[in-house]
């Protein structure tokens, strides 16, 4: 699609948390600001409002299958260095997140920790970061033991996006995605959710609502008795996969479903992940094995038993590569948190001691009002 004006104004329209939230912000001559996220038309508000204030702007994406070119283009026609294309391969993403630590920010405002990551791995001399801001669980378990030298602020588990984005938006639009791609719904299906955490909450939620017979596999133990109080029927992965139509991945974790559990699926079992990792089902064990792109964003693996499994989306995140992720509405919560989240790393917070710190509720507060308040 193209953007055009009166594809702004609709954003406008509709985003108006976030809009405030941008107003808000100090002058931000002087931030460099390094970023990599989801390059959908939602980040477009906020990253355009982000230049108007005079921040300088290095983008790459924090999953290639959720880039959109017309979106890029749109970063880089406001100023920002944009290193992102749709589907580009690993290689050349990863020399962007390499180019991104080399171009000297100041600030770092993450999903999926990536910079952070490279630097604390690669042996790279550190650039001279004040503050950065993580939005994933995932981002935050891969620095575990590798923590920089400046304060990282996590707005993951503040309420408003663990409670609103994590639990209720990402299980919806993963099935509305699934739904408009395959035109089946959940009807008279077995749907294994793998992970209980908020976006596996939501995930079996959302299914049991369009109409699925939900089954939920937890490792901790916490979680699967929350799962099993919440009326699920509750196992391992390798339990009850075999029972299931619909297999849903939302951990964050490296390969939960494994290859040795894909052999054990029902033929032309669906494998679908709404996680931020494009690896929790096992995809490149299961790529060795004979396949076809039987609609798009639908293949089909013909396993040495004969079986057929089928993997949603090519195993990357289901409601953005193939849908387009959140409402405008619900989304300008969490595109305004992250807005008063940039505010407070490029001020107070760049004075915090170094560590892992949940974005303060003063902070975090300021994008609950309603959009008129």
């Amino acid at each position: 699609m193209d953007i055009t004006d009166d594809t702004r104004a609709w954003l406008a329209q509709n985003m108006p948390r976030t809009l405030r939230a941008i107003a808000n912000l100090p002058d931000l001559t002087g931030v460099r600001m390094a970023m990599n996220m989801h390059l959908d038309l939602k980040m477009l508000t906020l990253v355009e409002g982000l230049a108007a204030r005079g921040a300088e702007l290095f983008i790459t994406t924090c999953n290639p299958t959720t880039v959109r070119n017309e979106v890029a283009d749109a970063m880089r026609a406001c100023g920002a260095e944009v290193q992102a294309w749709k589907d580009m391969p690993e290689a050349d993403w990863q020399a962007a997140i390499k180019a991104g630590v080399e171009w000297g920010p100041t600030h770092l405002c993450e999903m999926g920790s990536d910079y952070t990551h490279h630097l604390m791995t690669s042996g790279a001399t550190l650039p001279s970061v004040k503050a950065g801001l993580e939005a994933t669980g995932s981002g935050l378990n891969r620095l575990q033991g590798k923590l920089p030298p400046w304060p990282i602020f996590n707005w993951d588990e503040v309420p408003i996006k663990e409670g609103l984005h994590n639990r209720h938006m990402v299980g919806l639009t993963t099935w509305q995605a699934f739904f408009g791609r395959t035109l089946l719904s959940l009807h008279e299906k077995r749907v294994l959710v793998v992970g209980y955490g908020t976006v596996g909450q939501g995930l079996a939620a959302s299914a049991r609502a369009y109409g699925g017979q939900v089954m939920v596999a937890e490792i901790d133990p916490g979680r699967s008795l929350q799962a099993a109080y919440d009326g699920w029927l509750t196992g391992s992965v390798a339990e009850l996969a075999p029972l299931a139509d619909v297999i849903v991945t939302g951990t964050g974790a490296h390969h939960v479903v494994p290859m040795s559990v894909i052999e054990t699926l029902k033929d032309n079992c669906f494998l679908l992940n709404s996680g931020h990792r494009i690896d929790e089902i096992d995809i490149l064990a299961l790529s060795a094995h004979r396949h076809d792109d039987i609609i798009p964003m639908v293949t089909r693996y013909t396993l040495p038993s004969g079986k057929s499994v089928q993997l949603f989306a090519g195993g990357a995140m289901a409601n953005l590569t193939a849908g387009e992720g959140d409402s405008l509405n619900a989304f300008d919560v969490t595109l305004a948190l992250m807005a008063e989240g940039i505010g407070h790393i490029v001020g107070a917070g760049e004075q915090a001691k170094p560590g892992v710190h949940l974005l303060p509720q003063h902070v975090w507060e300021r994008a609950c009002p309603p959009p008129g308040a």
